[in-house]
């Protein structure tokens, strides 16, 4: 019988399906393992990975610290690691924090809303083109402030840029990632010639606007690009996942009635099926991790999955417990790399909960949902649900 490690091939049908039970096993057999298609050491232990990723020092997310090379269009605040980031990274939180997330929330409830009606009585549905998707593309392009683009359109640009994260699993997954990253910095340097409306990247604009150094301003526009596409695709499959556990366990949606509970229940549906499954570092210098000796120059890859069922780290992980406090999960990364986004992912979940319950029609599945084949992000390519008056 082939070794557990030998076993986990996350783009193995089954493991698409459940990934936790093979997750649970590495933690207990190989917490710290070599992944020969990933090429890297895979971590699966909630202390592990949290060193890693605080460490930057030890452990570089810029290829470039470490003899690599970055193309152009790939330089933003998620390549650079601190100090170089810095400036830009506060550049986007400063305006993010400045930005009214109750009215980002409140008009994403309504479109919620609005959506509930035109499919309640009307059979089946999928999540994942008539809620996950126009709410995501709604929510961030009100933040940054601009016209949201063709839902449909934007979906498969952004689905190539997804599944190029796997391109070391699947090389033919590249070049088309790179085209529609290419395609989708044409649309953010439309915006940053347009006078935008009000919103993140207006300040943004304004504030990089007397800075004479091109490659900052290459920084934010990239910056600008990732936030939009990552704020996107990890909304969409955080509520295509945060849809099928409340599908999957009756009662949850109804107890976050409560005001209390749906604050810390969508922090929890994260946790319990996050949809960034992992990233990538790189050691600059030989270490230990877990008393396995990682050279200089090889990759490591915290599984956040793993690491968010970890009984070390959360009582009951296994469990969904919507009033888990604390719940310092890596649903959205951690430490200098974390998603610039989060309290926005947080605000358009917590819109789609109330946007349920405050609807008369009964939620409920209407079959099998069918995960997408990516490693990276774990997600819904379509999910059937009905509402029944």
């Amino acid at each position: 019988m082939p070794s557990v490690t030998d076993r986990y091939d996350p783009l193995d049908a089954e493991i698409l399906r459940d990934p936790y039970p093979v997750l649970a096993e590495l933690r207990e057999h190989a917490p710290v393992f070599w992944h020969a298609g990933m090429n890297s050491w895979a971590l699966t232990r909630y202390t592990d990975s949290v060193r890693v990723l605080r460490d930057h020092a030890t452990f570089a997310r810029d290829p470039r610290r470490t003899g690599g090379t970055v193309p152009e269009p790939s330089l933003s605040v998620q390549t650079l690691d601190p100090p170089q980031q810095n400036a830009v990274r506060s550049l986007f939180m400063t305006a993010l924090r400045a930005q009214d997330l109750t009215v980002v929330e409140d008009r994403a409830r309504l479109l919620v809303r609005e959506r509930l009606d035109q499919l309640a009585g009307a059979g089946p549905f999928d999540v994942v083109t008539e809620i996950a998707v126009p709410l995501s593309v709604a929510v961030v392009a009100h933040l940054l402030g601009v016209e949201p683009p063709p839902y449909g359109e934007f979906a498969a640009v952004s689905d190539a840029i997804m599944r190029s994260m796997d391109g070391g699993l699947n090389p033919a997954l590249v070049e088309p990632g790179r085209v529609a990253r290419r395609q989708l910095s044409d649309l953010v340097d439309s915006w940053f010639a347009a006078s935008a409306r009000p919103g993140l990247l207006a300040r943004v604009r304004q504030a990089v606007a007397p800075d004479p150094d091109a490659l900052t301003r290459l920084y934010v526009k990239n910056t600008a690009r990732v936030m939009f596409q990552g704020g996107y695709s990890t909304m969409a499959a955080a509520i295509g996942n945060a849809m099928h556990t409340l599908l999957t366990h009756p009662g949850a949606l109804d107890r976050m009635r409560d005001r209390a509970l749906l604050a810390t229940g969508v922090d929890e549906l994260v946790r319990f099926d996050g949809p960034v499954q992992g990233t990538t570092r790189t050691a600059v210098r030989s270490c230990r991790i877990g008393g396995v000796g990682i050279k200089a120059g090889q990759r490591v890859v915290p599984l956040f999955a793993a690491a968010n069922r970890d009984p070390a780290a959360f009582t009951r992980a296994d469990d969904l417990v919507l009033d888990r406090t604390p719940n310092r999960h890596l649903g959205y990364g951690w430490g200098p790399h974390s998603c610039i986004g989060t309290t926005v992912a947080q605000a358009g979940l917590r819109a789609l909960v109330t946007a349920f319950n405050d609807h008369p029609a009964r939620l409920t599945a209407a079959g099998e949902g069918v995960r997408r084949r990516a490693a990276t992000m774990r997600a819904f390519d379509t999910l059937p649900a009905a509402l029944l008056l």
